[in-house]
């Protein structure tokens, strides 16, 4: 709104490929499972084999091809058990140099955020490695929430409205997945930013018309807030 100050908004962030690279995820949850496999299974190499598969393209049947390859007839309970370790690995990832600054950065003059989809335990992991508790001042992950409520439902980004006392056109929102980020927050009169950098999973796909501004680092996201709040 013309003559508000740009200090004192609302900053949420996405976590997955916006805060830190998710193939940075994925390769410590195969590590997790060859751990678990070599361990409970007697079976080696099966992170590498996981880890090809997955820069090849494959993603829905990764643990079924990967064993399958090494020999092993896999089963449901192996898989649901690689599943299971997968999710609740403490990850190996660290938040990029420019999202780390940027939390530095913009925590000292507006209120920070998250909101982010996927399995409770995992995304949980997610925060706490990437410091949210100590920077966050509400982390919302959508498992918790009723069933259906997950992006692109604007329920939870209602509850960072309601928990930091701000009306939409106070908040943005960043992240990276133009088929689900954006509609929710932009129903609301948030701005949106997309951060569309090298290695993301969903590089490629195009922006919709519910992202407001699209960036390539985090650098940039202040220039973007300016825009935003003057």
């Amino acid at each position: 709104m013309p003559g508000e100050p740009v200090g004192g908004g609302i900053v949420v962030f996405d976590l997955d490929d916006t805060l830190y690279l998710e193939r940075d995820y994925v390769r410590s949850g195969f590590s997790a499972c060859d751990v678990w496999a070599t361990t409970e299974l007697g079976l080696s190499g099966l992170g590498a084999a996981c880890w090809q598969l997955f820069v090849d393209g494959g993603r829905n049947d990764t643990f079924d091809r990967a064993l399958a390859q090494l020999g092993h007839c896999g089963g449901s309970d192996v898989i649901g058990r690689l599943v299971e370790v997968y999710r609740g690995h403490e990850p190996d990832i660290e938040l990029l140099p420019d999202a780390a600054a940027a939390i530095e950065r913009l925590g000292a003059e507006h209120r920070l955020a998250v909101v982010s989809d996927g399995p409770e335990a995992s995304q949980g992991a997610k925060a706490r490695r990437l410091g949210a508790p100590r920077w966050s001042r509400c982390t919302v992950l959508t498992a918790t929430l009723p069933p259906g409520n997950g992006k692109p439902s604007p329920m939870a980004f209602r509850m960072i409205e309601e928990h930091l006392g701000a009306p939409g056109r106070r908040c943005v929102y960043v992240a990276d997945n133009p088929a689900k980020d954006f509609a929710g927050p932009a129903s609301l009169g948030w701005t949106t930013v997309r951060v569309r950098r090298h290695g993301q999973l969903h590089q490629t796909v195009p922006s919709g018309s519910d992202v407001a501004v699209e960036i390539g680092h985090l650098d940039a996201l202040d220039d973007a807030l300016r825009h935003a709040w003057t």
